[in-house]
């Protein structure tokens, strides 16, 4: 029986140590690029968005706005059209996959990252990371926080400082600390957008 490693912990949604030394390497390497990118010189979209296909790989037709951060960069995924505005941080210990037509308002927080609630596990280090998924045509509003293992469905809405800590249904807006469901998008709404 071979032992996994840390980053096969990681990534399997089991407890690990982020001070583990290639984990470390990783996200040393992310945040240069991302540092790279934050400096870069905004008139040169095409130097910019290499910069960031770098970080994330797959990246048709998306735009970030700088300043961006992320842990990783591997474990995000970007769907067309996708747009974030200024400060987006996202930190990726587990996959952060975006559908089609996103957009994302300035200052959004999403974190795959949390720590257990075991007051001597967590004082060890340890953490765990879970799946974010968001789906077609969202919108997230400016300030907004996603925590880990949520999902959003296509064409929701979530408010401005909304703090998503469970799964939000497609063609639904919420807002709340935690985020709760405000009202349903319905037909003439999506048939005009």
């Amino acid at each position: 029986m071979t032992s996994l490693s840390e980053k096969e912990k990681m990534l399997q949604g089991m407890e690990y140590f982020p001070s583990d030394k290639a984990l470390f390497a990783d996200r040393e390497s992310a945040k240069a690029l991302c540092h790279e990118f934050n400096l870069f010189d905004i008139t040169d979209r095409k130097g910019s968005r290499a910069l960031i296909k770098r970080l994330v790989g797959r990246y048709a037709g998306a735009w970030i706005e700088p300043p961006f951060y992320c842990d990783y960069g591997y474990n995000i995924k970007l769907g067309k059209n996708f747009y974030a505005n200024h400060g987006l941080v996202i930190l990726d210990g587990a996959k952060v996959s975006f559908g089609d037509d996103v957009m994302i308002a300035p200052g959004v927080l999403i974190s795959t990252a949390t720590h257990p609630l075991d007051p001597i596990k967590r004082t060890k280090g340890l953490e765990t990371a879970n799946p974010i998924t968001v789906g077609n045509k969202v919108w997230i509003g400016m300030g907004a926080k996603i925590l880990d293992g949520v999902t959003i469905g296509d064409n929701a809405v979530i408010a401005a400082g909304a703090v998503v800590n469970k799964d939000v249904a497609a063609n639904t807006v919420v807002a709340g600390v935690p985020a709760s469901v405000i009202k349903t998008i319905d037909e003439t709404h999506k048939k005009s957008d």
